[in-house]
């Protein structure tokens, strides 16, 4: 990137981080243009903070739209770290839209499934229900000891159990066709 662009950037930056709404939705305009993966973390950190829900619209199409691979693993940061539960489930939804592969946290999106409330399991169903893999046996490995944790939980509404028994048979159809291929 050069070193214009980076310029561009940061100062689109600080009018996401100062938060004035219509700074934001200018600001993600022309991010589309000249935009990285550095307006992720900002961008995130401002949404969990509050904002319209005509704004909150232009940041999940934003979110959606980036189309950058390395872009997953910071969504997947946020999308585990409870200091933005708030945005979880609408954040979730961006990534069954994403044009991104996310195929590579098949067993995150298990953990996010297993310690979340219902709808972020459910949006996390969609998310592995869409993943084509290739996966590793690791994350396979990972998502049945996910899998574990949750069938010792108490208090578990039948609406959850339904949807990680779901999961559960997902995972393990993703992992009889990994192994016949």
């Amino acid at each position: 990137m050069s070193k214009d662009n980076k310029k561009k950037v940061q100062l689109l930056i600080q009018d996401i981080e100062k938060g004035n709404e219509e700074q934001i939705v200018n600001a993600l305009k022309s991010l589309q243009v000249h935009g990285d993966i550095s307006i992720i973390k900002p961008l995130i950190i401002r949404w969990s903070q509050g904002v319209s829900e005509k704004t909150e619209q232009q940041i999940l199409s934003f979110i959606g739209d980036i189309k950058i691979s390395d872009s997953a693993a910071q969504i997947v940061e946020f999308l585990e770290d409870n200091s933005f539960k708030n945005i979880r489930q609408k954040l979730l939804t961006t990534v069954w839209n994403s044009k991104v592969d996310y195929s590579d946290f098949l067993s995150n999106f298990v953990g996010i499934a297993v310690h979340g409330d219902f709808m972020e399991a459910l949006e996390c169903l969609t998310i592995i229900e869409n993943m084509e893999g290739p996966f590793q046996e690791f994350q396979f490995l990972d998502a049945q000891v996910e899998l574990s944790d949750f069938a010792e939980m108490k208090n578990v509404t039948e609406q959850k159990k339904q949807i990680m028994s779901e999961i559960a048979f997902i995972i393990k159809d993703l992992e009889q066709k990994h192994i016949e291929f």
